[in-house]
């Protein structure tokens, strides 16, 4: 579930596996550039004293003509000039390519003190590290999106222990508040003494209820949930169900209208699905404006079936819409009526129909809500 602490949220989706595959890449590269550059020292090494040879005869020198000493001492001390040349140029090169490797493990250094103190700046690398650059702001970019995930999950978890406690707490006070006076009033005739009894036993039938469901939507979060799926006639299973909330829509005057197509067999778990039915006309009912019609419409194609349940009432903004499948979450009106649910209902029939591999989703607009339901056929 989506709407608890998700644990999946917190993983790191690549890790440092493709940014480390880049320098051992690059220093791969490195090497290769420090042995072609080496080889062509040692060739232009080799080649001082043919340059040598070809300069000293090119013309006649004369003692006194500039740099006659040394073409004359290089000549005769050829070994030390090519061992003196070799070692400079190695010198020469290590020195370049050791600065080199330096300067990229500077910038990683950087990059990398710069993902941990301030990942909101984008990182820039130099060209010759532009594919590690490339991958090191993509972990950046995960790096934030997990951050953000953890903090909107840690507060997510917060508002449901607020929740809790609060819609625990307001039916609780109302039976401590009926027993004791009961306790202490024991001369209130039998009638009032009748009505605080039951009024006191609906409100621990809601707290039992909403304890119910919350170890129901936890259980579903934090445990894998096995499926008893048979093949059932879901057109004939909706029809049923609908007929038994007619007493349950009457106070309102709703009334169904059914499209259901015939003989849609389909493989559930029949006990978990009727509870996702049960929830989301519950759902609507509370919703719906009185006198108004509540519709079930259900189709299927080659891939999917698809349940759409339709009810009048208030437009609900798109910015509310999205909050509807959150643990808790409920719309003003429902929260301090005597309808209004727990606020897991939903949360519990997306969790069921996406155990089922579907999908589940709400649309409002012009004063009508709906709610669209999709199974896999296979």
């Amino acid at each position: 579930m989506s709407h608890l602490v998700n644990q999946n949220l917190l993983k790191p989706s690549g890790g440092w596996v493709t940014p480390l595959k880049h320098s051992l890449i690059l220093s791969r590269k490195l090497i290769k550039q420090y042995i072609l550059a080496a080889l062509l020292a040692v060739g232009i090494t080799l080649l001082v004293p043919f340059a040598l040879k070809f300069i000293l005869g090119s013309r006649a020198w004369y003692y006194d003509d500039f740099g006659y000493p040394f073409l004359a001492w290089a000549n005769q001390h050829l070994t030390i000039l090519v061992v003196v040349t070799a070692l400079i140029c190695w010198l020469a090169l290590t020195f370049y390519f050791i600065a080199k490797a330096t300067r990229y493990l500077d910038q990683a250094f950087s990059a990398t003190k710069q993902l941990i103190t301030t990942p909101e700046k984008t990182i820039y690398l130099s060209k010759d590290l532009a594919e590690f650059e490339v991958e090191i702001n993509q972990i950046r970019e995960d790096s934030l999106f997990h951050q953000r995930a953890a903090s909107e999950a840690e507060q997510r978890k917060n508002e449901l222990i607020v929740y809790l406690a609060h819609d625990l707490r307001t039916p609780l006070t109302s039976i401590i508040g009926y027993l004791t006076l009961l306790i202490e009033q024991p001369e209130l005739d039998m009638a009032t003494r009748s009505k605080y009894t039951q009024i006191a036993l609906e409100k621990a039938q809601r707290l039992e209820s909403l304890i119910n469901e919350f170890f129901e939507i936890t259980r579903f979060n934090l445990t894998t949930i096995t499926l008893e799926k048979r093949l059932v006639d879901l057109s004939l299973m909706i029809e049923q169900l609908s007929y038994e909330f007619l007493p349950v829509m009457a106070p309102k005057e709703l009334t169904w209208q059914l499209e259901l197509a015939s003989n849609v067999q389909l493989e559930v778990d029949v006990e978990k699905f009727e509870r996702v039915l049960d929830n989301l006309i519950k759902n609507a009912i509370n919703y719906a404006d009185p006198k108004t019609a509540l519709s079930l419409e259900l189709k299927e194609d080659n891939q999917q079936v698809q349940l759409t349940l339709t009810n009048h009432g208030a437009t609900i903004p798109q910015n509310r819409l999205k909050r509807i499948f959150e643990p808790f979450y409920r719309g003003d009106s429902a929260r301090n009526s005597q309808t209004g649910g727990t606020g897991l209902g939903l949360p519990i029939a997306k969790e069921i129909i996406e155990h089922h591999g579907g999908t589940l989703h709400a649309e409002s607009q012009n004063g009508t809500f709906q709610m669209i339901l999709t199974l896999p056929k296979t």
